[in-house]
Formats: C-alpha cells, sequence, structure tokens
C-alpha cells in the first residue's frame, strides 16, 4: 500500500533531473508534504504529440495526473479513488491496469513516502499507529513506477476541449525490504535511473521485458522515522511533517 507520499522539488529541478523536454507552467504545482489520493501530482511520461500517428517521434513531459487511474472504460470516474495503487505481481493481466502497463507508463517524482506501524501505547495500553517518512538514505529524489491513463468525459461534446479528457495515475507497490519492511509489508517501487528509459518508452511493449524492470529496491537505500501523527490529517500540510518525534 502507498497511500501518502511527498513532493516537494520545483518543476525545474524535475525537468533537470528527468531530462524532460516539455512541462506547461500553468500547471506548477505547490510544494506537497502531505500528497494523498485524488490530488494532482507530477508525473514524467513519453509519448507522441496529439494528432501525430503512432509512428512519430516520442517526447518526455512533465504533466500533472490525478492520483488514482480511472480506466478508459470506466462508466464512472469516482473509481480512481480506489485505484491508488496496483501491484507489481499482477498490474500485467488486472483489466484495469493492463492496457496502460503496455503503452502508458510513468515515474512519480517523490522525497519520500509514509507507511504506518500498528504500536502500542504504553501510557494508554492501546494500539495506535505510528506514521513514519521513509526516504532514500542519500536525499535523492525517488522515481516511483507508476501508469497513466486518459478518461473521455462524454458529457463534454468537443474532443478539443481540455475539459473532455481527464488525466490520472496509479502507483505500483511492491513487497518491502529495508527499513519499509520493519514498518509495512508493501512500499511504493521507486525504479533505478539506468531504468528510466525503457521504462517510459510506450514502444516497448513485452510484458515479460517491462516486468524485468520492476526489481525491488536494493537494500541499504532507505530510512525510516518515526513522525508527528499530524500527518494522518490530509488537511495536514508542511515540513513540519517531516520532524522526527520520540
Amino acid at each position: 500500500m502507498c497511500g501518502r507520499y511527498v513532493s516537494t522539488r520545483s518543476p525545474q529541478e524535475l525537468t533537470r533531473i528527468f531530462d524532460v523536454v516539455e512541462w506547461r507552467p500553468e500547471e506548477t504545482l505547490e510544494q506537497n508534504w502531505n500528497v494523498a489520493p485524488t490530488d494532482e501530482v507530477y508525473a514524467v511520461l513519453e509519448r507522441a504529440p496529439r494528432g501525430e500517428d503512432e509512428g512519430a517521434p516520442v517526447r518526455r513531459e512533465l504533466r500533472t495526473p490525478r492520483w488514482g487511474l480511472v480506466p478508459s472504460w470506466a462508466k464512472d470516474p469516482k473509481i480512481g479513488s480506489r485505484m491508488i495503487n496496483a501491484r507489481v505481481e499482477t498490474v500485467h493481466d488486472k483489466p484495469a491496469f493492463r492496457r496502460a502497463f503496455a503503452r502508458r507508463r510513468c515515474l512519480l517524482p517523490a522525497d519520500g513516502f509514509y507507511e504506518w506501524e500498528q504500536v502500542k501505547d504504553e501510557a494508554t495500553g492501546r494500539t495506535r499507529k505510528q506514521p513514519y517518512f521513509i526516504h532514500p538514505a542519500d536525499g535523492e529524489v525517488m522515481a516511483l513506477a507508476g501508469l497513466y491513463e486518459y478518461w473521455r468525459n462524454p458529457e463534454v461534446k468537443d474532443g478539443d476541449d481540455p475539459a473532455a479528457w481527464l488525466l490520472t495515475c496509479t502507483v505500483i507497490t511492491t513487497e518491502a525490504t529495508d527499513e519499509a519492511g520493519r514498518v509495512h509489508p508493501r512500499m511504493p517501487l521507486a525504479l533505478a535511473a539506468d531504468h528510466y528509459e525503457d521504462w517510459l518508452d510506450p514502444r516497448h511493449e513485452d510484458p515479460d521485458h517491462l516486468r524485468a524492470l520492476l526489481t525491488r529496491p536494493a537494500d541499504g537505500r532507505l530510512d525510516a522515522r518515526p513522525v508527528s501523527p499530524a500527518v494522518n490529517n490530509t488537511r495536514s500540510n508542511g515540513p513540519q511533517l517531516l520532524d522526527p518525534v520520540g
């Protein structure tokens, strides 16, 4: 499960890190220390310009999909709130994700993510959920493996109207390793930099080749620290959420 993460890097920094050639200043997002499902997030993706044939060169873009994938065949976009994660073990053949897995893959930049551990409160004897911030030990950006999809809004007749299309995404999860495994059995799957190109290229459709890119993160890369339960409230935000607690 990945239900919250942190994304504070500027679009200028992300375009440099991920060699993006196109981004739209009007899609600039605020720094977010408590990214939650249905929020707009940054996504790095590759696609051919709209209106050109499938053989046209692809270009790398920085876009802002809504977190929670809405399949193209969905009747109601509200289904996206249940599609925030896709399990790496089944993502290639689940009806909700298999078309996006074949052609519409992305990277979701993150500073780190939150997971919760069940702990016993010594003062009350009750069990509570302790949030942890889990992040790369070297402070580098995480490139979470994701999928994106376009959903056509049938209520908007003009297909050229931006409101006619909803762009959404999901985070691929895997078995937790390293410090994350001490907190929770699942974690978002972060790709190594040398896999970015193959993962993003929509011309790569062989499922075995793509699944081979989704390897578990190497041990020793992640740190975890307990943080304030204020993060439990999706309205809470700010750098103070990352402050360690005793």
